[in-house]
């Protein structure tokens, strides 16, 4: 199977499940409301990440790819982030599943291996686990930038011949594009806990899997995913310091502050996704070239993003003082 079948039969997949949910069981579906600290105006249906995974599967189904442990564990998470969808579970039980699931991961992976450099892998999975739910809070945003991520993925392996792992990244993207369809401003849908979750866990099981084939350096995911990565860190980083609780929700993410601003859903999507072509592009180019050049790229490439940060704070400055007056 080429990497072009394994999208399309995946985003097919998904766009024809998410169509048949929105259409005969919209009335049934559990819904987000909005509050004073959502970006949208009314009820909106949060379990679309259904829709990702079935494309998937059938993907997987169709030859795409053997099914492989991390998405067996990433559906054992979306079975828990289900039930978190629909009933809210505590946040220690949330956390201890992705821990759980991030550790278990690891051990398969990597073991044999130094204690120390497994658990903060395992963290290191977590960690992006849980900020890929943090940016699910924008029309068009986490699946506009899965598609991005999980493309650059499957180029990467495939160009260096891990044709399995090529066509597993490559049916994660079309399942996103085939619910980009649905869930691009003005969204009908949303991806919930149940999308989200899975798919941080796999940017960050997947990412691990490549570096240990010797497909690409272990700062390649890291890079790929960066915008998520950055933005959601120093979010939180900054609530932390302000002794906030740095779990509850907010409207203090950098993509919230530019739709706050007035770029809207599709202007911060097209930000977005720019930010992550083109960390997606540095880390393709840089992941096999020497040392030197692989600093090269990940100095520049973070000092784009430290720039764009410190665009988007002064403008934030003036927005709140302007409104203020």
């Amino acid at each position: 199977m080429t990497l072009v079948a394994s999208l399309l039969i995946a985003a097919l997949g998904c766009a024809g499940v998410i169509w048949l949910m929105v259409r005969f069981y919209a009335a049934r579906l559990p819904l987000d409301h909005p509050n004073e600290r959502s970006l949208h105006a009314k009820p909106i249906p949060r379990i679309g990440g259904i829709g990702v995974l079935a494309g998937v599967v059938i993907a997987i189904a169709a030859g795409a790819a053997p099914f492989a442990p991390p998405f067996a564990i990433a559906l054992i998470l979306a079975g828990v982030s289900l039930i978190d969808d629909l009933h809210r579970l505590p946040p220690v039980l949330r956390l201890a599943a992705h821990l759980g699931a991030a550790a278990v991961t690891v051990w398969y992976v990597l073991s044999p291996m130094n204690a120390i450099e497994l658990v903060l892998l395992a963290l290191a999975i977590a960690w992006i686990t849980n900020l890929y739910n943090f940016m699910d809070g924008s029309d068009g945003l986490a699946a506009g930038m899965t598609i991005i991520g999980f493309g650059t993925y499957a180029l990467a392996a495939w160009l260096s011949g891990d044709t399995e792992l090529a066509l597993s990244c490559s049916a994660l993207a079309g399942a996103a594009l085939g619910f980009l369809v649905f869930n691009f401003h003005p969204a009908r849908v949303f991806l919930g806990d149940v999308g989200s979750i899975p798919l941080g866990f796999l940017a960050g099981a997947l990412g691990i899997v490549g570096w240990m084939g010797d497909v690409w350096p272990l700062w390649f995911p890291v890079l790929v995913f960066a915008p998520f990565i950055g933005d959601t860190t120093l979010t939180l980083i900054r609530r932390a310091v302000r002794r906030e609780r740095v779990w509850e929700a907010h409207r203090e993410h950098y993509y919230q502050r530019m739709v706050q601003m007035g770029l809207g859903h599709r202007g911060t999507a097209y930000v977005a996704y720019a930010l992550m072509a083109g960390c997606g592009a540095a880390a393709f180019y840089g992941r096999d070239e020497t040392l030197a050049v692989q600093l090269g790229v990940l100095a520049a490439a973070l000092a784009v993003l430290v720039a764009v940060a410190a665009w988007i704070d002064w403008r934030w400055f003036r927005h709140i003082h302007r409104d203020a007056r």
